[in-house]
């Protein structure tokens, strides 16, 4: 007998002897089948994606999906519902020229509010290339928000973009407001009140950031060298722990680490530069690094190696 859990409000189908193992699919058959004792979880199993065919006669522009798209479970009624088209011959009327066939359901409002919504999201991720899964857990993030209607006044792309947000830090690749700003229409402020709204409506939480979360991307992002990256996340760590930067956040921290192992070592890069990628302004860069510097011979890690020595480092 299969179990069914549920998880981020979808319901997913488990084996009862082995809940963590992958389930096989077994198209042919249209059986699920659990890989560590065989036994056959589902059976029956409806393919809901689109079936195409194409012939040899056809245009190339001619849609070639026969059943519609495929089911989104985050619509209501599945987004299974069938559209009738306009006809266009004699039969398609009765004789006072009335249409003969009618859509008897057309999409509500919410549905189509929530479809828009969809498709901003994707793309604002695919500004910034963000995998899959962060777009289905913001998808489900705004779907809650948006039943719940508990953030009426707002606008849908500012609570898909606080969503996004939000999706990003819990799945631990967390973007900073700016970068989120960047690919929205949306101000920065307006960004971090929905952001606020929805984390007490839907009593949710997100893990507070760390230095060590933009590190590997604003040093890839800048082409240093791993050892560089390495250090910086060395200087931010010991920074943190020595109480050197209170207060501060930790973007600017990540900054003027960067700043400070690069310019200890051969790949050296401006504030100016660091500041683009990290989305912080230079003074906000030099404001951390006048804290830091006084303890620089303690924060490298031991192995470094310094093409510029600690005491011919920048005093800004």
């Amino acid at each position: 007998m299969a179990s069914t859990s549920r998880g981020d409000s979808l319901p997913k189908v488990t084996c009862p002897n082995h809940p963590d193992a992958l389930l096989v699919e077994d198209y042919r058959a249209g059986d699920m089948i659990c890989p560590e004792c065989g036994l056959v979880v589902g059976d029956r199993v409806i393919d809901v994606g689109s079936e195409w065919r194409t012939f040899t006669n056809e245009k190339a522009t001619k849609d070639p999906s026969r059943v519609g798209d495929a089911q989104n479970p985050l619509l209501n009624g599945g987004d299974l519902t069938t559209m009738i088209s306009k006809g266009t011959g004699a039969a398609s009327f009765d004789e006072f020229g009335n249409s003969k066939y009618q859509n008897r359901r057309t999409m509500s409002s919410s549905d189509r509010a929530m479809l828009n919504a969809f498709k901003e999201i994707s793309t604002m991720a695919d500004r910034i290339n963000l995998p899959r899964n962060i777009i289905d857990r913001t998808n489900n993030l705004f779907k809650q928000v948006y039943e719940q209607k508990s953030l009426k006044g707002r606008s849908n792309d500012a609570i898909a973009s606080a969503c996004l947000y939000i999706a990003c830090r819990q799945e631990g690749v967390p973007r900073t407001f700016k970068e989120i700003c960047a690919v929205s229409r949306i101000s920065k402020k307006e960004i971090g009140r929905c952001f606020k709204l929805i984390l007490k409506a839907l009593e949710t939480s997100v893990d507070l950031i760390t230095t060590g979360d933009f590190m590997s991307r604003f040093c890839s992002n800048l082409g240093l060298p791993k050892q560089v990256q390495m250090a910086a996340t060395y200087i931010a760590r010991k920074a943190v722990e020595l109480d050197l930067v209170p207060g501060r956040s930790p973007i600017s921290v990540a900054a003027a680490a960067i700043y400070m192992a690069s310019q200890a070592s051969a790949e050296k890069k401006t504030q100016k530069e660091i500041g683009d990628i990290a989305g912080v302004a230079d003074v906000t860069i030099r404001q951390s690094y006048r804290l830091i510097y006084p303890k620089a011979a303690e924060l490298f890690p031991p192995d470094f190696k310094f093409d510029t020595p600690v005491d011919k480092l920048p005093q800004l």
